[in-house]
């Protein structure tokens, strides 16, 4: 989850990111996180019951390593 700052009712630029999974906040310093993480965003499509919900979130590396560890197909390296 990103929170902007805002000036005007005009988004700026992010302000910080908050893990949506443990809630860790990673700051942001001129644009720039002051650490990596996981942003995904994804539009459903026609054949799914989500029809064009678009959904949007941010992992920290913690959770990432959590998530990709359970999965039963592992990525390469």
């Amino acid at each position: 989850m990103r929170q902007y700052k805002t000036q005007m009712k005009e988004t700026i630029e992010v302000e910080k990111i908050i893990c949506n999974k443990c809630g860790k906040e990673i700051f942001v310093y001129k644009g720039v996180p002051s650490e990596d993480v996981l942003e995904v965003e994804k539009r459903w499509g026609y054949f799914s019951e989500k029809d064009n919900r678009v959904d949007k979130f941010d992992l920290c590396e913690a959770c990432y390593d959590e998530l990709i560890e359970s999965f039963k197909i592992k990525l390469g390296n």
